[in-house]
């Protein structure tokens, strides 16, 4: 045992470190293996902390509120259905809070234009004060339509209800009294109490022009649904060009990457982060799920293997 916890410690201590050459350092995460993770607190437990106890800066956490019946009139065709699990994010958020102290939470993405933006408000404003402003938003439009439909919220204009609501968020967050309207919002005279002692970073998913315009103009962040390729670089280009157009700094806007530790090796996963290194990523968080893993220790031995392949 005393050997392993120093093989632990000195992992732990080359991800704090960890960097690549060039100009940025990456933080490193670990996505949760939200269909794999299962429903035992217990073992969401061991997993938070141990991805807190090796070192890694955030843990990313998917969301969809509902999944679709594939046997349903007319079919479903998409990349998950009713019988992938997906973990609430505030909630579970919450739960993390209470048994971590150092580790980063952030949704990538959460559908925002699903959700009532007062009562997500209220909820992120929670999860940030309680766990000492660890929360970051990333927000997204989503593609499902029946799960918009079953939300009962318009799949249409999603765009333009997101960009209010991010606006109406950091004015909740901020303000003892609001007197706002909207297209799609009207709020005469009230806010949210207790509110965060910091701003909620948010940060937009996605890879639509519209899209990366909002992110430009709104966003403290962008998280990439594609891999380090040109496709990624001329985005980044573009961001770069309308934040400084509206005249915004490209200092300390963050890319959150990801990437897959199924189907890699330690060449790949090295040349990978490199590659993400080099396009200006400020944050790359690991998927272990779809590997085959059954047990949280699978999941975090993943992540330790990944940690040396990328830190030698």
């Amino acid at each position: 045992m005393a050997h392993a916890s120093c093989i632990h410690e000195a992992i732990s201590a080359k991800v704090r470190g960890l960097h690549f050459p060039g100009d940025i350092q990456m933080q490193i995460g670990a996505v949760l293996p939200h269909n794999e993770i299962g429903t035992d607190p217990g073992a969401m437990k061991a997993y938070a902390q141990g991805v807190e106890a090796l070192g890694l800066t955030h843990v990313l956490l998917y969301d969809h509120v509902l999944g679709a019946d594939p046997n349903r009139p007319g079919g479903f065709s998409g990349p998950y259905d009713k019988d992938v699990a997906f973990h609430e994010p505030m909630t579970t958020f919450a739960f993390i809070a209470a048994v971590t102290e150092k580790v980063e939470m952030v949704t990538n993405v959460l559908i925002l234009p699903q959700r009532q933006t007062a009562l997500l408000a209220k909820q992120a404003a929670e999860v940030a004060i309680l766990s000492n402003n660890r929360l970051r938003l990333g927000v997204g439009t989503g593609w499902n339509e029946v799960e918009y439909e079953s939300l009962n919220v318009p799949f249409a204009a999603r765009g333009k209800r997101q960009e209010e609501q991010v606006q109406l968020l950091r004015l909740l967050w901020q303000e003892d009294s609001l007197d706002f309207s909207g297209d799609f919002h009207r709020i005469p005279l009230a806010s949210i109490n207790p509110r965060p002692s910091q701003p909620i970073p948010i940060w937009f998913g996605g890879a639509a022009p519209a899209l990366i315009d909002r992110a430009a103009r709104f966003g403290d962040g962008w998280m990439p649904l594609g891999g380090p390729n040109d496709a990624s670089k001329e985005i980044l280009a573009a961001l770069r060009q309308r934040r400084e157009a509206a005249g915004l700094s490209w200092e300390g806007f963050g890319v959150q990457a990801q990437a897959m530790y199924a189907g890699g090796n330690a060449e790949r996963w090295s040349k990978h982060a490199q590659r993400w290194q080099d396009l200006g990523a400020t944050h790359l968080a690991v998927r272990t799920d779809g590997a085959g893993f059954t047990s949280v220790d699978q999941h975090l031995q993943a992540m330790r293997d990944y940690l040396t392949a990328v830190s030698q």
